[in-house]
């Protein structure tokens, strides 16, 4: 998640919360965004963070990784407040029949609904991607 939008730039699903899932995610989300230097990484201190191998790859791309205070939600409250939202907004009762389904229908929540529909009193009532149009607009820059 862009953090000054709120935007989701990249996510993965599995069935583990490992360090190859977190890879996957950031590796997405580098493809979306092509970020320059100075890039900060914040997540809470799951292993699947603090793993050899997802640190390897921030060192590859020269990211600082920032992580939350022991239990303190807080910390990481946007990306908390996005899976609320997704929880209480989005999944099925019931859940779904299989990951691929899961995959393509969170895709289209998170990607298409939250990105470019959801308005955010963060961004003055814009959704994420229509805020982010705005900033390109009016600074040249983003």
């Amino acid at each position: 998640m862009d953090l000054h939008t709120r935007r989701v730039v990249g996510f993965a699903l599995s069935d583990k919360p490992n360090g190859e899932l977190v890879t996957t995610a950031f590796e997405n989300a580098m493809r979306e965004r092509r970020p320059g230097p100075g890039l900060m990484f914040h997540s809470d201190q799951g292993s699947q963070y603090a793993s050899r191998r997802f640190r390897r790859i921030l060192w590859r791309h020269r990211v600082t990784q920032s992580m939350s205070r022991r239990g303190n939600c807080w910390d990481n409250a946007p990306m908390e407040r996005l899976f609320r939202s997704l929880k209480t907004e989005w999944l099925p009762p019931l859940g779904y029949e299989t990951v691929g389904v899961a995959r393509e229908d969170l895709g289209k929540y998170l990607l298409g609904y939250y990105n470019w529909k959801r308005p955010h009193q963060a961004n003055g009532g814009l959704a994420p991607a229509r805020a982010e149009q705005q900033l390109k607009m009016v600074s040249g820059f983003y």
